[in-house]
């Protein structure tokens, strides 16, 4: 078994059944992930669609299958039969998408809006001002539903920084949660950064190294 029994036991632990974790399964094989599964894990997220779909087509189905990729419009319908919650919707366009594939497959596609938060180009995301529109609008669209925000904090050892940045997604979700009481899901904090997004609130972790050891791209 190449999955560290004991690591993921330790992080179900810092948890407490408070936050879900979301094992993070890209560039992985099978193997690892049905050793997870076999552990009890059964939230897997994946950043490419087409990995996404060849793994969801061998492995069991009752797995809970996060999209949390940059997600390309015209890749949505690959992906809307089955996937249980999109991380990382960025525009509304992309929401109008998801939503238009969801229709097409008689089905309520979950989804979670995602901030930008970091003060890096490389990350994606809506400012506050764009949060506001896209959540004003998504009570247009009935076959998608925004559970809650995402962010991804910059990527350094200054702990302070990611902290008040997790701080600041937290007071957003505060905030929008008073007017829109579906929802529920504060996703941030990964393998580098997960206990500091606890601390801050946090009730969604999407944890990939820890689990499976570095990834090998070169696959």
């Amino acid at each position: 078994m190449s999955i560290n029994k004991d690591t993921y036991t330790a992080i179900l632990n810092e948890l407490k059944g408070e936050a879900v974790l979301v094992a993070v399964s890209k560039t992985k094989p099978v193997e690892d992930i049905l050793d997870l599964y076999n552990l009890g894990q059964r939230d897997f997220g994946e950043n490419y669609v087409q990995e996404l779909v060849d793994k969801q087509t061998v492995l069991p189905k009752d797995i809970r299958w996060h999209f949390i990729g940059h997600l390309q419009s015209n890749k949505v319908k690959y992906i809307a039969p089955f996937v249980y919650l999109i991380h990382g919707v960025d525009s509304f366009s992309l929401l109008k998408e998801i939503n238009k594939q969801a229709i097409k497959n008689n089905r309520v596609i979950d989804c979670l809006l995602q901030v930008y938060i970091a003060k890096e180009e490389t990350k994606f995301g809506l400012d506050e001002t764009e949060l506001q529109e896209v959540m004003l609008h998504s009570n247009e669209l009935k076959n998608i539903q925004v559970k809650g925000l995402m962010g991804m904090a910059s990527f350094t050892t200054d702990i302070q920084k990611v902290k008040e940045e997790f701080h600041h997604l937290n007071s957003m979700y505060s905030k929008f949660s008073l007017a829109n009481s579906h929802l529920s899901i504060l996703s941030m904090g990964m393998s580098s950064d997960y206990k500091t997004a606890l601390v801050e609130g946090s009730n969604m972790v999407r944890i990939g190294s820890l689990l499976f050891g570095e990834r090998n791209y070169n696959k």
